[in-house]
């Protein structure tokens, strides 16, 4: 008899057990059930990501951008969140692939600063130099912050009587004026002062996928161009600017960075490459 007493207790013990269960199992879904309604989906924001990996200096263009759609607590503070908002902008250090796009890694090379510090993109290994903006092509207002140029100059050389190049002291000497590729691929941190005026359209060829730049203001008539050089080539530029040289600025195209092949010019290359006829003063 105190068996059966026994696996009663233990048979009605198990099935309070086993119904406990049950109801917890049913609380704790309709809990959760109800919990995923009130939540609902994760709210997401557009993000503007790189497509691939991108140096410093770069200008981007659509193929280097695109928009996904990531959580909102996921997006960086300054996050950009149109493409055409990165499209033009020029990075101020390397870009990984997927990389959010922020304001503080981009830089806008059309903007005009007073002093060229917050345009600057300038290694360790370099310095910024002043350099006349007295060439054409800076005072029709074409040079934005952020361009590549190279400089074109023209002088003169001391020649002997022997024909070759001289370093001084010699009596018979003349001088031969020539025309070369100073310094290339230079960036401009900064222009400085001139008066703001809009700016022509560029040419399709300077945008990567033939697109138009569009119009911008730029300053006309600035009084310097804010260049960033190693401190060899500004010994370069000081002492060919000291001894009266004549400058020329070439803009180059966006994300072209490579030398040019380049020789130098004088009148006798133009005699030889032109094949020009000479007669002498008797005839």
């Amino acid at each position: 008899m105190a068996r059966l007493r026994g696996c009663l207790w233990l048979t009605a013990g198990l099935v309070l057990a086993i119904a406990a269960a049950v109801v917890a199992y049913i609380t704790l879904t309709n809990a959760m059930v109800q919990s995923s309604k009130q939540e609902g989906p994760i709210p997401k924001v557009g993000v503007v990501v790189t497509t691939h990996a991108v140096a410093v200096r770069i200008l981007l263009t659509s193929a280097d951008v695109e928009l996904r759609q990531v959580a909102v607590d996921s997006a960086p503070e300054g996050s950009l969140r149109k493409v055409e908002d990165a499209i033009g902008r020029l990075t101020t250090t390397d870009l990984y692939a997927g990389e959010v796009l922020v304001v503080d890694r981009l830089l806008n090379p059309t903007s005009i600063t007073g002093n060229g510090r917050t345009a600057l993109i300038m290694s360790d290994n370099q310095v910024l130099v002043a350099f006349p903006a007295g060439d054409l092509m800076s005072r029709l207002g074409v040079l934005k912050p952020g361009d590549h140029i190279d400089l074109l100059v023209t002088f003169d050389f001391p020649i002997s009587s022997a024909g070759g190049a001289v370093s001084g002291g010699s009596t018979q000497q003349s001088n031969t004026r020539v025309a070369f590729a100073l310094l290339q691929n230079l960036t401009i941190a900064a222009i400085i002062g001139g008066q703001q005026a809009a700016a022509a359209q560029t040419s399709g060829g300077l945008l990567a996928g033939g697109t138009t730049k569009e119009a911008s203001t730029a300053p006309t008539n600035p009084d310097a161009l804010l260049l960033t050089v190693s401190p060899q080539d500004a010994l370069v530029l000081k002492y060919v600017k000291d001894n009266g040289a004549v400058f020329d600025v070439v803009l180059r195209a966006p994300g072209a960075e490579k030398p040019f092949d380049t020789v130098p010019v004088d009148v006798q290359w133009l005699i030889d490459r032109y094949t020009i006829p000479l007669v002498s003063a008797g005839q």
